[in-house]
C-alpha cells in the first residue's frame, strides 16, 4: 500500500467488470493504479451475461479472450441466442430474438455469453498477473477530496483501519449508488418508468425439460398484454440446472406477500420444480450523468448511466467507457495527449449511452407496448399471427442498427454536422468515429493482430513519403505510432481508402484516400490538442 507521501496516477473505485477492465487498460499501458473495491470476491448473482462481440475484442487485447470462453457455464455446443414468446414460453408463437450474430463479420471475435461474476473472476486473475495494478479487495471508498493539483481519497476496510492516498486522477466505477459521483457533485438525470421489479435465481431440472423443445436458446423473454410492453425474462445460468427470472410485480412486493412460485409457472405456461436461491427487487429507471467528468475525477460504467437489463446493453456499454477512457488517461499522464482529450470522454460516451437508452432499450419497450395494443389473438387471431410474423426477422434491423460511433466528437475527422450516436451502419469502409472492420494482411495475420497499442497508421498505397511524414510528425509530438504498410487487395480495398489512422481504442480517426493534409496538423486533433 503507498504511503499518503506518494502520488498515485490513477485509483478506480469499484473492481466489478468496468472497474478491473479499466484497471487492466492502464496497467497494459504502463500507468500505475490502484482498485479499492469493497467486496472480497464477485458476487454470486447473475447479471451482465450477454458480452458482444465488441467487447470480446476488448478481452483479446488484455490476453483474457481464451480464459473468459473457458470461464463459459454452458457448453460450448449450445447456443447463446435468445428467443421471445408470446403469452407464456410454452404458447407456441415464438421467434428468435437479438441475433447478434448477424455483425460478426464487423468484428474480430465471436459474442460470449456467462455470468458477470465468472466474467468479474477472469478479470481479477488477469489483473493479479500485471505488476502496475494493486487491487485494494475489502476497502471501500469513503471520502474523496478533488483540487486543481489532484485528489486525496480515504478509504477504510473491514477492521477498522484507514488510508489516505493522493491521487492525480479518480475513475468511480462504483454503481449507480456511486459515492464517487455524489461527492464529486455530479447529477443526474432520471427517466422513472415507475416499475418494481423482482429478480428470481432459482434452480430447476424440469424447466430445462420443458425447453429442451427449443434447443440452442439460453435467454427467453415473454410478451403479455397485461406487461404493456415489460417483460418476464428468462436466463440460463448454466445448461440443466440454474436459472434467472426478471419480470415486473406489483409496487409494494415484497419477498414474504407474493407467490414466486406461480408466477414463474404462469410465465412458463406450465408448472416445474423450483428451489429458490435468491430473491431481489431493483427499480426500472433509465439514469445519465450530466457530466461523465468533474476536474480530475471520472465516472464510467453504471455510475454514469443505468439502465434495466434490456437486450444486454449494460456491461458491455460499461466495457467500452473503460476502453475509451482508459487511452486518453494514459496520453495525459505520458506527455501526448493535448489538453482537450479527456474531454473527449464525455463528449463520446455521454451522447453514444443517451442513444442507446433512447433508441434501443426504451424504443423496445414501446415497441413491445404498442403491438400488444393493436393486436390480440382471442380478439383477431388472424391479424395477430400475420403482426407476429412480421416480428421474426430476430431483431434484424435493432441488430445492424446498433452501431456506436463517435462521428460528432472534436477528435475525429467526421462528416459536417455529425453526431454520436449509437445508431449507425455496420459496413466495411472506414468513417472516421466508427469502429474498424478487420480484414486480412497480405502476411496472413489479421490487421487486428498487428495493430499498435497507441496509434497504427495504415498505408494501402500512398506516396512512401507521406507516411514518412506521418512518422516524423509522430515523433516530434512524442505519440505512439505504428505504421503499417499493404496493398489495397483481398478484402482491404473494402476499407475505401489508402490511409486509415486508427486509435488506441480501435475506431478510425482520420481516413483519406488521398495523401493530402499536414500529418501534425491531423496528429494534434486526434490526441484533443490545438490545431
Amino acid at each position: 500500500m503507498p504511503s499518503s507521501a506518494d502520488v498515485v496516477p490513477v485509483v478506480i473505485v469499484g473492481g466489478g467488470p468496468v472497474g478491473i477492465g479499466l484497471a487492466i487498460d492502464l496497467g497494459l499501458r504502463g500507468i500505475n493504479c490502484i482498485v479499492v473495491e469493497r467486496y472480497s470476491e464477485p458476487q454470486p448473482i447473475p447479471k451482465g451475461q450477454n458480452l458482444t462481440q465488441r467487447t470480446l475484442e476488448h478481452f483479446h487485447f488484455w490476453g483474457a479472450e481464451g480464459e473468459l470462453r473457458a470461464a463459459r457455464t454452458i457448453p460450448n455446443h449450445y447456443g447463446i441466442g435468445g428467443m421471445t414468446s408470446y403469452g407464456t414460453l410454452l404458447s407456441g408463437y415464438r421467434y428468435d430474438w437479438l441475433q447478434r450474430e448477424l455483425v460478426r463479420p464487423f468484428y474480430f471475435c465471436d459474442n460470449e455469453r456467462l455470468p458477470q461474476y465468472a466474467t468479474e473472476a477472469v478479470l481479477r486473475r488477469r489483473a493479479a498477473q500485471i505488476p502496475n495494478i494493486n487491487t485494494l479487495f475489502g476497502w471501500t471508498c469513503e471520502r474523496i477530496h478533488p483540487d486543481e493539483g489532484g485528489v486525496d481519497i480515504e478509504i477504510t476496510n473491514r477492521d477498522g483501519n484507514r488510508r489516505s492516498l493522493r491521487v492525480d486522477y479518480v475513475v468511480g466505477c462504483d454503481g449507480s449508488r456511486s459515492i464517487v459521483r455524489d461527492q464529486a457533485g455530479i447529477r443526474q438525470t432520471r427517466s422513472d418508468h415507475d416499475r418494481l421489479m423482482v429478480l428470481l435465481v432459482f434452480r430447476s431440472t424440469g424447466l430445462h425439460r420443458l425447453l429442451e423443445r427449443y434447443p440452442g436458446k439460453s435467454f427467453y423473454n415473454v410478451l403479455h398484454p397485461e406487461l404493456d410492453g415489460y417483460w418476464k425474462f428468462f436466463g440460463r445460468v448454466n445448461l440443466g440446472t440454474t436459472w434467472f427470472f426478471h419480470a415486473p410485480v406489483p409496487a409494494h412486493t415484497t419477498r414474504d406477500n407474493f407467490d414466486f412460485r406461480r408466477l414463474l409457472h404462469e410465465a412458463a405456461g406450465a408448472e416445474f420444480d423450483i428451489e429458490f436461491d435468491h430473491i431481489g427487487f431493483w427499480d426500472l429507471r433509465f439514469a445519465l450523468a450530466d457530466s461523465y467528468r468533474a476536474g480530475r475525477v471520472f465516472i464510467a460504467g453504471d455510475a454514469a448511466h443505468s439502465h434495466p437489463p434490456y437486450g444486454g446493453y449494460g456491461i458491455n456499454s460499461g466495457l467500452e467507457d473503460a476502453v475509451n477512457l482508459s487511452w486518453k488517461l494514459a496520453a495525459t499522464l505520458q506527455g501526448w495527449g493535448g489538453s482537450g482529450l479527456l474531454d473527449s470522454y464525455d463528449a463520446e460516451r455521454r451522447p453514444v449511452f443517451a442513444s442507446t437508452a433512447r433508441d434501443f432499450i426504451e424504443k423496445s419497450i414501446f415497441d413491445d407496448r404498442d403491438f400488444l395494443r393493436r393486436h390480440n389473438p382471442s380478439v383477431d387471431r388472424a391479424d395477430f399471427e400475420a403482426a407476429w410474423r412480421e416480428r421474426q426477422s430476430g431483431a434484424r434491423t435493432e441488430v445492424n442498427a446498433f452501431e456506436p460511433n463517435y462521428e460528432g466528437s472534436p477528435i475525429v475527422f467526421g462528416p459536417p454536422g455529425a453526431v454520436s450516436s449509437a445508431i449507425g451502419s455496420h459496413g466495411y469502409a472506414a468513417r472516421a468515429g466508427h469502429h474498424l472492420t478487420p480484414q486480412p494482411l497480405s502476411a496472413g495475420k489479421n490487421i487486428y493482430e498487428e495493430l499498435g497499442s497507441g496509434f497504427t497508421l495504415l498505408d494501402l498505397g500512398s506516396p512512401n513519403a507521406f507516411a514518412q511524414e506521418f512518422r516524423r510528425a509522430a515523433h516530434r509530438l512524442r505519440l505512439p505510432l505504428k505504421v503499417i504498410q499493404d496493398s489495397r487487395a483481398d478484402g482491404r480495398e473494402r476499407y475505401d481508402a489508402s490511409l486509415l489512422l486508427v486509435r488506441p481504442d480501435q475506431f478510425v480517426a482520420w481516413a483519406s484516400d488521398e495523401a493530402i493534409g499536414d500529418p501534425a496538423d491531423i496528429l494534434r486533433r486526434v490526441v484533443g490538442g490545438d490545431p
